[in-house]
């Protein structure tokens, strides 16, 4: 039986410490390479990222590179479609590395369930061996850390689910609802993966695809990282009318709630001994999954880090969704 053509397609943008790590996994694929295509969409990168994929290309003749003078995702993403030569699209991420059956279970599992893209969980690991950097990897796989995110929380079995990490679709999927939106830096893929749904597409998650990816590894970098996803979930509701899951808005509605009693506090006690309730209600429960943590990693330090990790997490992106509210109406 004929292999399909597969495009694999990895944005990138200053990536000299992961690309070289990303190549090697995607060049390690069981998947046949005469039917496979590497292509890096750099955008035009200030390190030596392209330096890096042009020795590649010397010796691999399946990776091509293109620019993306635009630099996000999206121009990435859909400069990558267009210019693909496979019937199969595998979404990629320059911060991460592959199981050496990836390409190939994602090929097989998109055919077995007749599914338009298919994804698998996202096993994040820690860049460095700090205890902060493991705690970040840690707080992404909890369920307090990510909410019913299954590709991070993970499954038993394959189910289908609204959206999935990277993913791999079949490119006709592009000509029936269209490619990534260009207004979006961010969120991009949950969007097109909420049209996909929307036009009766069928999204599977497939637990035994794994992708091992590298977050942020200090907490000023973690912060930061939040803040944005955190305007993301709610901005992007300025350009297209997509709806929210609850993991995305819990949050906004935990920051606004406090920052609102905080602020009635000053007129009404009432009020402000409901602002601490919630406070040592967080504390309490952040506590709890500190500590589950910290008895799963074998490691009783996670309980002093945790509490500060999921705070960051936490404000962060419940600020982030509230700049993304008012960026909507400033705007």
């Amino acid at each position: 039986m004929q292999k399909p053509k597969v495009s694999v397609i990895v944005p990138c943008f200053n990536e000299e410490k992961f690309i070289a790590k990303c190549l090697d996994s995607l060049l390690s694929q069981d998947f046949p390479k005469e039917d496979m295509e590497i292509l890096i969409i750099d955008g035009n990168s200030k390190d030596r990222t392209q330096e890096i994929v042009r020795e590649y290309i010397k010796k691999y003749p399946l990776i091509k590179i293109f620019e993306n003078p635009k630099r996000y995702t999206p121009f990435a993403l859909n400069i990558g479609i267009k210019n693909a030569q496979g019937e199969i699209i595998v979404r990629t991420d320059a911060h991460a590395t592959y199981e050496n059956d990836y390409v190939s279970k994602c090929v097989k599992y998109l055919e077995k369930y007749k599914a338009d893209n298919i994804g698998g969980i996202q096993k994040v690991v820690s860049k460095e061996d700090t205890l902060i950097s493991k705690a970040i990897a840690a707080s992404f796989s909890n369920l307090f850390g990510t909410g019913d995110s299954y590709y991070r929380t993970g499954s038993k079995e394959p189910k289908e689910v609204d959206t999935v990490f990277c993913g791999c679709y079949r490119k006709e999927v592009f000509n029936k609802i269209g490619f990534f939106n260009e207004k979006l830096f961010r969120s991009q893929d949950m969007e097109l993966n909420m049209r996909l749904k929307k036009a009766g597409g069928k999204i599977m998650l497939i637990p035994d695809i794994i992708v091992r990816y590298h977050p942020k590894s200090d907490l000023i970098g973690f912060w930061k990282h939040n803040i944005l996803d955190g305007v993301w979930a709610i901005y992007p509701l300025k350009f297209v009318k997509t709806p929210l899951k609850l993991r995305h808005l819990l949050p906004f509605i935990f920051v606004l709630s406090l920052i609102s009693l905080l602020i009635a506090g000053f007129f009404c006690p009432s009020c402000f001994k409901l602002f601490l309730g919630i406070i040592l209600l967080y504390l309490a429960v952040n506590l709890y999954f500190s500590f589950s943590v910290s008895l799963k990693e074998k490691d009783l330090r996670y309980f002093f880090i945790l509490p500060l990790v999921f705070a960051v997490r936490h404000f962060g992106y419940g600020l982030g969704s509230l700049l993304g509210l008012i960026k909507i109406f400033k705007d």
